[in-house]
């Protein structure tokens, strides 16, 4: 089937057409689309070149599903043009996550919402994703009162330029920035722009999406999101309150069990997860888990995940997937 990748020549596009082609995904043609000073480039997949082309070019050829990552903007004016030419979009932006009329989907968790009629799904933002692979199958046993996050997010999330701030930083050399301040030997408590209410809007969209996603808005969610100089992927510092009392051990075993997750958790030996762990990794790796001491019913771990694969990637492939399933696309 031909498959459209709208911002093909960004970093998380460009990870797309990486997690399309190792899946297997039945693509017949790919049809790569950017910005106008892209149109006419080449990118490579399976080894076949293809020619980056402007959207309207990649509507005229008809693609069967259209995954973007080309930021909110180029979301909310180019994603409802493919759809109404009745090609399916999964979108990486936050244009429309929190949209009551379209879908918000991780497969592993709520991928029963999906409907044949769905022409515009969100993918959730990177954060939310390895952290409600986590949430859900403890929700289940123990029923969550509240979530306390904090997260160490890699600069991969920010894109192309903040990893070269981060390289020049490393190497002395003067180039253009991608943060207010250095980001090499610091850690800046602010992603994407502040609200009215003294939060970012990457701390709000873990809040609001954790409960579309869950679907459960009794859930008590606060965060605090940081960037830190990092390649590789994003971590997080979780605190869950539950209703009802749990073993550690039995955590540990639950989450075992829990798709797309992978336990890294013996402290004896010094196992726990990293980004290194985590780099060019579909998994969503938990460790550090033990009881919260100062109060009862409450647990911490660390969760750690590439946020350029199960983050956006390798998510929004799993939902194209899981349509594919399902019999919706073709």
């Amino acid at each position: 089937m031909k498959v459209a990748v709208v911002g093909a020549t960004g970093l998380v596009g460009s990870k797309m057409l990486q997690v399309l082609e190792e899946r297997n995904f039945p693509v017949t043609e790919i049809i790569p689309v950017a910005s106008e000073k892209s149109i006419g480039k080449e990118i490579i997949f399976k080894e076949k070149k293809y020619k980056v082309v402007s959207a309207e070019d990649a509507i005229a050829a008809k693609p069967v599903v259209a995954i973007f990552s080309a930021g909110g903007g180029t979301s909310l004016a180019l994603a409802p043009k493919f759809a109404e030419a009745g090609i399916i979009v999964i979108d990486n932006s936050s244009a429309w996550r929190m949209d009551p009329t379209k879908k918000l989907v991780v497969p592993e968790v709520n991928a029963d919402v999906l409907a044949k009629d769905d022409r515009i799904i969100a993918n959730p933002n990177c954060s939310t994703i390895q952290m409600v692979l986590v949430l859900t199958p403890l929700h289940k046993k123990y029923k969550i009162k509240r979530v306390v996050v904090s997260t160490y997010q890699s600069v991969t999330g920010t894109g192309v330029k903040a990893v070269q701030q981060m390289t020049n930083e490393r190497n002395n050399v003067q180039g253009e920035m991608a943060y207010k301040y250095p980001i090499d030997k610091n850690a800046i408590p602010q992603i994407d722009v502040f609200m009215d209410n003294g939060y970012t809007k990457e701390e709000m969209k873990m809040v609001n999406e954790t409960r579309k996603i869950m679907r459960d808005d009794s859930i008590q969610l606060t965060a605090t999101c940081v960037r830190i100089p990092v390649v590789g992927g994003h971590s997080e510092s979780v605190n869950i309150e539950f209703e009802n009392d749990f073993d550690p051990d039995e955590v540990r075993r639950v989450l075992t069990l829990a798709p797309g997750v992978v336990v890294k958790d013996d402290i004896a030996n010094f196992v726990y997860p990293m980004p290194l762990d985590a780099h060019e990794k579909d998994e969503t790796f938990v460790g550090r888990i033990r009881r919260d001491e100062s109060q009862p019913n409450t647990l911490n771990c660390w969760i750690v995940s590439d946020n350029l694969r199960k983050g956006a990637a390798t998510n929004a492939v799993q939902i194209a997937e899981e349509l594919l399933r399902k019999g919706f696309l073709g």
